[in-house]
């Protein structure tokens, strides 16, 4: 069946292992429409701008 842990893990082997869990900051853009702020590759929250150029 297993599953089950036959040794003990340290802290420090858990800690180890875990240390890529972190969560990571998002850099936030400035948006070149309305200058608020704006994650990258993603439409502004403010104003809709997408940053590509509009071809009509």
């Amino acid at each position: 069946m297993g599953g089950v842990p036959v040794k003990h893990h340290s802290k420090g082997k858990v800690g180890r292992r875990r240390s890529h869990l972190a969560l990571k900051k998002k850099s936030m853009l400035v948006c070149a429409n309305c200058k608020g702020p704006k994650l990258g590759h993603r439409a502004c929250i403010q104003c809709g701008a997408t940053g590509k150029s509009q071809s009509a």
